[in-house]
């Protein structure tokens, strides 16, 4: 078993919670925060990602800042890396067994997540763990007692297996497994805390059930809530190519939060800001009524929300760099043209005209903030064309669309 024994005689002062870490924790158990957050002695708290992309996302953030702040109260945060898992995938959210990754995928994507999981937390109160290192050598026998603890009705009660059984759409066996080694890995780091969005209560849940069942106390729980990606509806994800990426450039990271729908801000900015609830109450009351223009209000928001990332400089760099290119964006005069027959999505336009070699290219500059319509950066592939406007693609790519 992994154990920080430092960590066992040291006796923490009470500190001050501050308010963004109120807003960002969605619930708890068994433990109210302000309980676990003040326990007298440090805490081992747990937060894993499976490497099934190379990116980390703002979404994240919401968890690696709650993070640092715990570490800024004296608790350890373990970072498991759940390399041995990406290779079965999580099956949370999913309406269809994933295709499995390969172990060069993923030992790629683990990399990135070392660098990326550093611009937010402290590495001196931080570990990281590979759950390869103990899932990979558990044997036949470990994987029957393992599963004892657990039973397929258990298993059912989680939302997206019970709506997979209704519809007769299969569950593959090893996703019945996927909760049982999350939870595993709580018994093997014997963690304090473990953090995590909603959409993994039940994979929490069996951590603690595990723990019990292997005699350790089990863990205390905290979730935050599921940050909306760029289209403002579906959350925040790498498979959906909606999602901010932590390694995004300042001007990229500007860029795209600037294309944020107006309704979106309040959110981001509750969950996404260090501001004090009265600085957040005033900018959306601002904002509501129309004492603030949307503009300003977007510029202030990404601002507040680069500021973990980059510094004054490289942010106000980005900004004035978004102004010059979108706010003062002069075109070239011979532009190919496209002639509209009825309705088009964005996606079909660019292939058919040649401006992108195929649509995985063009996904891929959507996500990075490198397309536009009319001066918006466009955060859809597929949205529908139905009038007149110019499409740039990266720097040098323009078409008129008639």
């Amino acid at each position: 078993m992994l154990v920080l024994d430092h960590l066992k005689h040291a006796i923490l002062p009470i500190m001050t919670i501050p308010d963004w870490v109120t807003r960002v924790v969605s619930t708890t158990i068994p433990d109210p925060l302000v309980r676990i957050l003040n326990h007298p002695s440090p805490l081992k708290i747990k937060f894993g990602a499976d490497p099934s992309a190379p990116d980390l996302h703002l979404g994240h953030s919401v968890l690696l800042r709650l993070l640092r702040s715990m570490q800024d109260m004296g608790h350890h945060v373990q970072f498991l890396i759940g390399n041995f898992t990406a290779l079965i995938g999580d099956p949370t959210g999913k309406s269809v067994t994933r295709p499995p990754l390969s172990p060069e995928q993923v030992h790629h994507n683990a990399l990135t997540y070392q660098n990326q999981v550093f611009t937010i937390l402290d590495p001196t109160k931080t570990s990281i763990h590979y759950n390869a290192d103990w899932l990979a050598t558990l044997t036949a026998r470990d994987m029957i007692q393992l599963a004892s603890h657990a039973t397929v009705a258990r298993l059912l009660e989680r939302d997206d297996f019970a709506k997979r059984y209704a519809q007769q759409t299969p569950i593959a066996i090893h996703e019945l497994l996927y909760p049982l080694l999350q939870g595993y890995d709580s018994v093997v780091l014997q963690s304090d805390v473990e953090v995590g969005a909603t959409d993994q209560t039940f994979n929490l849940l069996m951590g603690r059930q595990l723990q019990q069942a292997y005699g350790q106390t089990p863990q205390r729980l905290i979730m935050t809530p599921l940050i909306e990606g760029l289209d403002g509806v579906a959350k925040m994800s790498k498979s959906l190519g909606n999602y901010i990426s932590l390694t995004d450039t300042a001007p990229n990271m500007f860029g795209k939060l600037m294309s944020i729908g107006d309704t979106l801000m309040p959110r981001y900015a509750t969950f996404l800001t260090n501001w004090s609830d009265s600085t957040l109450h005033e900018f959306i009351d601002d904002l509501t009524n129309h004492r603030l223009h949307p503009r300003d209000a977007k510029e202030e928001l990404a601002k507040a929300i680069m500021t973990p990332f980059f510094d004054d400089h490289q942010i106000n760099d980005a900004a004035s760099e978004f102004k010059r290119v979108f706010s003062q964006q002069e075109y070239p005069e011979d532009m190919p043209v496209f002639e509209r027959r009825g309705t088009h999505r964005l996606i079909d336009i660019a292939i058919e005209t040649q401006l992108v070699t195929s649509k995985k290219e063009f996904i891929r500059l959507v996500a990075q903030g490198a397309v536009t319509w009319n001066g918006e950066l466009v955060n859809v592939a597929t949205i529908p064309i139905e009038t007149k406007g110019i499409l740039k693609v990266g720097k040098r790519r323009f078409l008129t669309i008639q």
